[in-house]
């Protein structure tokens, strides 16, 4: 008998971490929460550090977390990072998120039952979520927050960029396909 030693490629694992993580995502009664909730669990961070943003015009609207959909709209002419995602389609990593230039006001909304404390976004990745035809249909982020760096968890790396951005790709289908069923009853 002879054994021989088996190597999987790294595309090889991209797949089957894919396979394994975004199944969960791909159930008939998905929801914007259900999606974050799902995405949550695969950065291992809270769902109030998962923000799922759908573009309307020229507007990015929170889908979630719950508490932001009425907080207001972010303009894609802003200079904020979800804006920035948006118009440019590129995913971006920012691991000293407290230096960037931003919109604060979004970070005072009360989520969920944690209190307004000093919870703040240390660290986030944003990613567009694309259409089949690379139209940009929304933005999603993750983010690790609290008082000060230290205490905001591991840096995101850039494997965790590409797992985002497989993540917004497999959200860009579900979206897309929501957009179809609501455009068809509308008509």
């Amino acid at each position: 008998m002879v054994t021989l030693p088996v190597t999987l490629s790294s595309g090889m694992l991209g797949k089957m971490w894919e396979t394994e993580q975004l199944g969960g995502l791909d159930s008939p009664d998905s929801t914007p929460a259900s999606i974050c909730a799902c995405v949550a669990k695969i950065f291992q961070v809270s769902e109030t550090e998962v923000a799922l943003l759908e573009l309307g015009g020229t507007l990015l609207n929170f889908l979630c977390p719950a508490e932001l959909k009425t907080a207001g709209a972010i303009p894609l002419s802003s200079s904020s990072v979800a804006a920035r995602t948006a118009r440019t389609k590129q995913a971006e990593l920012f691991n000293s998120f407290t230096q960037v230039k931003h919109f604060s006001i979004f970070e005072l909304v009360k989520l969920g039952d944690t209190g307004l404390d000093a919870q703040v976004i240390q660290k986030l990745m944003s990613a567009p979520v694309l259409a089949r035809n690379g139209e940009v249909i929304g933005v999603i982020q993750v983010s690790r927050k609290a008082p000060r760096p230290a205490a905001a968890g591991p840096d995101f790396t850039p494997d965790d960029l590409r797992k985002l951005e497989s993540v917004a790709c497999f959200v860009g289908k579900l979206m897309a396909k929501g957009r179809g069923i609501a455009q068809a009853s509308s008509g």
